[in-house]
């Protein structure tokens, strides 16, 4: 079926007024008169059968319907720049657009991205972030990085590493006040992320404590956000490995229980089949996998 799009150049004419907050400022921009923005806006509204314009003094304003549908048009704009760039004849630069949840991309993946960089400097990785609460795949990416089962039919699938989770603390709170055992743990407060349900339950009836209750139970929405609280020493929490080794590495968490571990979910690097492939992709998928491998060598 074709699309129904409206008129394109008004489009483009309407993301620029309503980012300027100006038709002046937009005129401008775009190198036009102030009433062909006008006009362009009044032949946009005609096709969508909706005002996205009210007058506030000499100033023509969004409406809130219109600062809403102009967010979507500025993201849709950029994804056709982002391809035109690509796929141009004239494009020169080596981009791999990887997507990876948000916990990943921040504590395992970036991390390493400068011994990337260090092999390889005239590839850019730009990396952006999905919430365990979005759909499984969305956006415009080169490498989606995800956990769990990924119905991946259209996918070529890279397997990387599995977590297995164990408590994590901050160095300085388990100096401050050591526990002796898992026991001891019901004297402490809990951290938990509601991305990550049933964690603590999970992990205390592998370590043979399911009846275990702590002094205080605080809730985030993100485990990023709830890893911070463990960092900033509000409390203990169960955390994957080896996604935190790097923290761990580096004396930013701790792990005071390093033996009772709880097997958790496989990542895999994820490829578009019907996507370029080219020899700068593939040097980045194999310096990733071999990463995760070393990870997964160490056990940790």
């Amino acid at each position: 079926m074709p699309h129904q799009l409206p008129p394109l150049h008004a489009l483009r004419v309407f993301e620029v007024a309503a980012r300027a907050a100006s038709f002046t400022e937009a005129a401008k921009e775009l190198h036009l008169t102030h009433g062909a923005v006008s006009r362009q806006i009044a032949l946009l509204e005609a096709s969508l059968g909706q005002s996205l314009f009210r007058k506030e003094g000499q100033r023509m304003v969004a409406t809130p319907h219109a600062k809403a549908f102009a967010r979507e048009i500025s993201q849709a704009f950029d994804h056709i720049g982002d391809a035109a760039q690509r796929y141009g004849k004239r494009a020169s630069q080596k981009v791999i657009r990887v997507n990876a949840p948000a916990t990943m991309a921040m504590r395992w993946l970036i991390p390493r991205l400068a011994a990337f960089h260090a092999l390889y400097r005239g590839i850019e990785v730009r990396v952006s972030t999905a919430f365990s609460t979005e759909p499984a795949l969305k956006g415009s990416f080169d490498v989606a990085i995800r956990r769990g089962s990924i119905e991946a039919g259209q996918y070529e699938v890279l397997p990387l590493y599995t977590e297995f989770n164990t408590v994590i603390v901050s160095p300085q709170l388990w100096q401050q006040k050591p526990l002796k055992s898992i026991k001891d743990l019901g004297k402490a407060i809990w951290l938990a992320a509601e991305t990550r349900p049933g964690d603590w339950e999970s992990w205390l009836q592998m370590a043979g404590q399911p009846d275990l209750r702590p002094v205080q139970v605080l809730r985030f929405d993100h485990f990023f956000v709830c890893q911070q609280a463990v960092m900033d020493g509000l409390g203990y929490a169960v955390g994957p490995l080896p996604t935190l080794s790097n923290d761990i590495q580096q004396q930013r968490l701790y792990a005071p229980f390093p033996d009772v571990t709880l097997h958790g979910s496989s990542f895999q690097a994820l490829v578009p089949l019907d996507s370029d492939k080219p020899r700068h992709l593939r040097q980045f998928l194999d310096w990733l996998q071999a990463q995760a491998g070393q990870e997964s060598a160490k056990g940790m």
